[in-house]
């Protein structure tokens, strides 16, 4: 189950970013196309800040996988990879839903 105060976090940086966005934007002179692409643009900075710690583990755990899946490691090397790689993430990284 996820801990819900880890998504609750996560929705609330995301939250606090669109808001300063969409702030920053109504005091500024710029066109409304402007303003919108401000916010479009705070919005996505704000997920990628949230989501890079799965997307660094996400390529460490697809170099491990494709070093098991090449075949060059017996069972118990293979297990023993796994199991420390995972050992190594994040807590966060181990929950099932990230939403």
């Amino acid at each position: 189950m996820p801990n819900q105060k880890d998504n609750a976090e996560r929705y609330i940086s995301i939250a606090r970013a669109c808001l300063k966005a969409i702030n920053d934007s109504a005091s500024n002179n710029g066109s409304r196309e402007q303003k919108i692409q401000a916010v479009y643009e705070a919005i996505d900075h704000a997920f990628q800040e949230e989501f890079a710690e799965y997307r660094q583990s996400v390529a460490v755990m697809a170099t491990v996988l494709e070093r098991i899946g090449s075949g060059e490691l017996d069972v118990d090397a293979a297990s023993s990879l796994a199991r420390k790689t995972l050992d190594q993430q994040p807590a966060s990284v181990h929950k099932a839903v990230i939403h």
